[in-house]
């Protein structure tokens, strides 16, 4: 019988060929558009690559919690076990979480050996604009309660890896820079 080896040395092989993609920032900002584009990308590539998006994690996942930061936190905690675990096994994860806290974030940073922190910046009134649903205006408006970027805080990142504008460039032009960042810290040939 042959056995397998979890020696940490053939776990930090599997670790060196994988990344995990963070994307960050608030409801309509493009986080769930680029991550697209960076699978697409990436398994043209013929990397292995998995997409957490916040919607699809908040109904499976995460089911049953609520908003509260203690929940959030936990959301957040959850998709970056997630993202260690599909890296240990050399697999991409790209996670598109509104992830409203900076301390969070900050952990996952520490705790998973190839992270890049996008921010997803986009402004109040550009996303007020975009917005279909009309979550924004109605949390405007005082009818939906802890709302990140209008009733509960967005707080973003002091030193993202990279920052993508959605109002000022296409998602398109934002998953070239990321792929670009990904090459240029050695994570992508």
């Amino acid at each position: 019988m042959t056995e397998l080896s979890t020696a940490p040395s053939s776990r930090r092989t599997r670790d060196a060929a994988s990344v995990t993609i963070w994307l960050t920032g608030l409801s309509g900002a493009g986080k769930s558009t680029v991550s697209a584009l960076l699978a697409e990308a990436l398994g043209a590539a013929g990397r292995r690559v998995e997409v957490l998006d916040g919607d699809v994690v908040r109904t499976q996942l995460s089911a049953g919690l609520g908003f509260s930061r203690a929940d959030r936190d936990t959301n957040v905690r959850r998709v970056g076990w997630v993202c260690a675990l599909l890296n240990r096994h050399g697999v991409d994860a790209i996670a598109a979480l509104v992830s409203p806290y900076r301390e969070a974030r900050e952990r996952l940073r520490a705790e998973i050996p190839r992270f890049v922190e996008v921010h997803m910046d986009c402004p109040l009134d550009v996303l007020v604009e975009r917005d279909v649903k009309g979550l924004y205006r109605r949390a405007l408006a005082g009818e939906i309660a802890n709302f990140t970027g209008v009733s509960d805080p967005y707080e973003p990142p002091l030193s993202a890896d990279v920052t993508c504008r959605s109002d000022a460039e296409t998602p398109e032009q934002s998953a070239a820079r990321i792929i670009d960042t990904l090459r240029a810290r050695g994570f992508l040939s």
